[in-house]
């Protein structure tokens, strides 16, 4: 594996517990907390080397390099590395890249006409965001979907541990995308992540729950607006018996993460229920302060 920059011989160790205390608002977690501001992205100056760092819950810090540039923006898909540094070791890893701040290149996209929009479309919506548990008022079949998310940040919980930021997009409560602070983590090699993990590759975020990974980790780090775009054709019945699957397609952050899944079952537990032609759209609550916003759904023909 290709070694993006000498840091695996650096020493790590342990900093002490960081506080069991979550945040909503970035600001105010860079005030109280003094590592947050290290957590993020970062591009060296010829914009082929990148690197995402996050903090681990006692202390140190999970850093990730990348060869060509970040996930989705340059990398190859193949070459990363993946490290756990003190704060003096992180500092040096650091020295000649810059910290960047991306954006989806659909966040804010337009409702079409005629699409579901809030607040309106949507229960549980609280100064101008949609509270998870809440879900559409109206029922669909097909549609085409986009949601934006806003995932807390809860430095006392590891990556891959269900309790961070946990929530999912539940279509017909049958099929879930998975809505979770998933930021750095390795998906295709579990091993290499360096760390223990907590929880199957396929409950990360953007993945179809307990089913299919995504193809590509396209996380954002937390407390960052981030972005589905969802285009979901709802199975066929015919009475009782199903006679053709769901199919879905994902993009995370403006990059395809799932091209045309066919949904033979439900995910997780949806896979116990009966599949339908039509239903509501779910915002899964965990206890976790997700919160969504210009989210909107627009019905398509199955003729279309």
């Amino acid at each position: 594996m290709t070694v993006l920059f000498s840091i695996a011989s650096l020493a790590t160790f342990a900093l002490g517990e960081v506080p069991k205390k979550t945040w909503t608002d970035a600001k105010r977690a860079a005030s109280e907390f003094g590592k947050f501001d290290y957590i993020g992205e970062y591009l060296n100056a010829a914009k082929d080397r990148g690197i995402q760092v996050t903090v681990l819950k006692d202390g140190t810090f999970y850093v990730r390099a990348f060869a060509g540039g970040l996930p989705g923006e340059g990398w190859d898909g193949k070459n990363s590395e993946i490290s756990v540094l003190n704060e003096k070791a992180l500092v040096d890893a650091l020295k000649g890249y810059e910290k960047v701040q991306r954006q989806s290149p659909t966040l804010g996209k337009k409702a079409p006409t005629g699409a579901v929009t809030m607040p309106d479309g949507f229960t549980k919506v609280k100064d101008g965001l949609l509270q998870a548990g809440g879900k559409s008022r109206d029922e669909f079949g097909s549609f085409k979907m986009h949601v934006e998310f806003l995932l807390p940040f809860k430095p006392h919980r590891n990556p891959s541990n269900q309790d961070k930021g946990n929530s999912g997009i539940y279509i017909f409560n049958n099929y879930e995308i998975q809505v979770l602070d998933s930021f750095g983590l390795d998906y295709k090699n579990r091993e290499a992540n360096k760390i223990k993990l907590e929880s199957a590759n396929e409950q990360w975020c953007g993945c179809l729950y307990k089913m299919k990974k995504a193809d590509l980790n396209m996380s954002y780090p937390p407390l960052t607006w981030q972005t589905y775009d969802i285009e979901f054709t709802a199975p066929v019945m015919e009475g009782e018996a199903k006679v053709k699957n769901a199919r879905l397609t994902l993009w995370h952050n403006g990059v395809k993460i799932h091209d045309d899944v066919e949904l033979k079952t439900g995910t997780g537990a949806g896979a116990l229920r009966k599949q339908v032609a039509r239903g509501p759209i779910y915002f899964q609550n965990h206890g976790n302060p997700t919160v969504y916003r210009n989210v909107w759904i627009q019905p398509v023909s199955d003729k279309e």
